[in-house]
């Protein structure tokens, strides 16, 4: 049984999806026992409206709530009984696998390090999200931990994000690159150029070049190296893009009636397809090189992301991803 700790308060829709999105994980996923974290009697009521399997979802009281705007390092050192730090305790006792949030991005981020702490030899933990591609999915890595990143920490995010890639998303060989302005090894800025050889030189990954932004995509790679501050940037850009086009596509379908004829003969071929590219079933960004698995969802996460960031965590713990980083990293020291 993987237990995994739901921060039932954090996100813009909590605790209404975060406690619906945990019932539909124990409803669909056998083998998963989760706690939700927060106000005891807020989680009971919101859990009253569903039915699931009692004997699997566990309200742990939490009476305190990091709200976004707080700083994010006295808010992880005052509110010891926020659900942030109540969830992140439970992993760092070994009672739960893994902590899902869609609270607080800094409060996430320092907790993670701090709480939970990092694997022995991970220099930075990165935030890797997964992102929709034409062939698939690609893990961005980093996409907003580490903005002062090195050399050294981008090899280390190339490495793991290879691990996650390949074990948990099945990716053969996954193919690694790093984001550039342009195909050249000479071209970049001093961290693109610095960290180039570098990779060029580790045999435990298939490192293929630069990517530029327009090809991620088309799929251009599977694991998309990058400081968080660049990361960060695609991955907002990405997401803005992506609804911009999805509402003008509507809009333009609505503009005459044979335009409403034809909306309803592509509608269910366009609906699979826009499917695809929907962020949230791939479920959250996952923070990693800590000793437990930390997974941030997004802010105006729904009970979909949520089922889904809790059956990526079973993934994660079933495929041992921290004893395959950790044994990475021993190879790498030898």
């Amino acid at each position: 049984m993987v237990k995994i700790a739901v921060d039932a308060m954090g996100g813009d829709y909590a605790p209404s999806e975060m406690v619906a999105g945990a019932v539909e994980a124990v409803n669909s996923a056998p083998g998963v026992h989760i706690f939700l974290v927060g106000k005891e009697e807020v989680v009971n009521s919101q859990l009253s409206r569903h039915t699931y399997d009692k004997g699997r979802i566990e309200v742990v009281n939490a009476k305190e709530v990091i709200a976004t705007e707080e700083p994010p390092v006295n808010a992880i050192r005052k509110k010891k009984d926020s659900s942030i730090v109540v969830g992140m305790n439970l992993v760092k006792k070994g009672q739960a696998d893994a902590f899902v949030s869609a609270g607080s991005s800094g409060a996430i981020l320092v907790g993670g390090q701090v709480i939970v702490g990092r694997i022995k030899g991970v220099e930075r933990p990165p935030l890797a999200p997964l992102i929709p591609t034409e062939k698939g999915v690609s893990l961005l890595i980093d996409c907003g931990a580490n903005v002062d990143a090195r050399p050294s920490h981008l090899v280390q995010f190339a490495r793991m994000g290879s691990i996650y890639m390949e074990h948990v998303m099945k990716v053969k060989n996954p193919r690694v690159a790093i984001v550039n302005i342009g195909a050249e090894e000479e071209k970049g800025n001093a961290l693109v150029k610095e960290t180039f050889p570098l990779l060029k030189e580790c045999k435990d990954i298939h490192f293929i070049g630069s990517i530029e932004a327009r090809e991620i995509p088309h799929g251009g790679a599977d694991v998309i190296v990058c400081e968080a501050f660049v990361g960060n940037v695609i991955l907002k850009l990405y997401e803005g893009v992506g609804s911009t086009l999805i509402s003008m596509v509507k809009r333009g379908m609505m503009t005459s009636l044979q335009s409403k004829i034809g909306a309803l003969l592509v509608k269910p071929a366009l609906k699979e397809t826009l499917k695809s590219f929907d962020a949230s079933q791939y479920g959250g960004a996952p923070l990693l090189g800590l000793n437990g698995l930390v997974v941030k969802t997004h802010g105006n996460s729904k009970a979909n992301e949520v089922k889904n960031s809790i059956i990526q965590c079973i993934a994660f713990k079933e495929q041992g991803i921290n004893e395959k980083i950790k044994e990475s990293l021993m190879n790498q020291e030898k």
